[in-house]
């Protein structure tokens, strides 16, 4: 057990979901490291920062470092088996460390656009310089249609999108936010900032929540970051912009 850290928590008055929210970690993974387990340096770098206390009083020298170029590691961040399995608080972390660009490609989307405080986050990030641009299914395209033919819910994904427009369009009023309809044949849907990235699986047959989601560091995996960010520029390119 890392009895350093948990006094250094302690004495912060934080929780375990508490770092795991403002580093964007799953709270399992702080209670591995709670257990004894050494970060990564990057990790080791963002607590000692979050309590405010010397990296080597957590984590003395000498111990060997986490196998960084491990294959689970190499590409992917962390995955998901279900997008209803990422916490809100992994979105809310996504788009708040956002310090350039937020991106968002889906057919609806609704998860966020029913959230009052996930909008206000992406208004607030908006008014803070970050460009925002959200892509969503035409609901009147064959593609939407299709994918609800897929997933066996005929019209109620077309539905979905026209309530998500609905709800995303007072965000238009905001500076720096745009959104635009598009009705590309959509093979993941991509949640993207300057610095990571949530890819949610689409598997035929099935609805997007119940989907496996990768999250991507893209200074770690530029290549792979890169594929999912050009597929999103594409979708932008050939999209129709809503007007407000």
């Amino acid at each position: 057990m890392n009895t350093a850290l948990r006094k250094a928590l302690a004495a912060s008055r934080l929780t375990e979901t508490d770092v795991a929210a403002r580093l964007g970690v799953d709270p399992k993974t702080v209670r591995r490291w709670l257990s004894g387990q050494r970060p990564y340096p990057r990790h080791r770098w963002a607590v000692a920062d979050l309590l405010q206390v010397d990296e080597e009083d957590l984590w003395p020298q000498g111990a060997p470092e986490p196998e960084e170029d491990s294959p689970l590691f190499e590409h992917a961040y962390r995955v998901f088996a279900h997008r209803w399995e990422v916490p809100r608080e992994a979105w809310c972390a996504l788009f708040a460390e956002a310090k350039q660009e937020i991106g968002i490609l889906v057919y609806s989307g609704l998860f966020l656009a029913d959230d009052a405080g996930m909008l206000e986050l992406l208004a607030a990030r908006a008014r803070d310089g970050v460009s925002v641009r959200i892509l969503l299914g035409d609901p009147d395209s064959p593609e939407v249609r299709q994918r609800g033919e897929d997933e066996g819910i005929g019209d109620a994904l077309a539905a979905r999108a026209r309530n998500a427009l609905a709800l995303f369009r007072p965000l238009l009023g905001v500076e720096g936010v745009e959104v635009r309809t598009h009705s590309t044949i959509l093979y993941n849907s991509v949640y993207l900032t300057e610095n990571r990235l949530l890819v949610n699986q689409h598997i035929y047959g099935l609805p997007a929540a119940k989907s496996p989601v990768v999250e991507i560091d893209r200074p770690l995996s530029p290549d792979m970051a890169e594929t999912y960010a050009r597929s999103f520029e594409l979708a932008w390119e050939g999209a129709q912009p809503v007007a407000s």
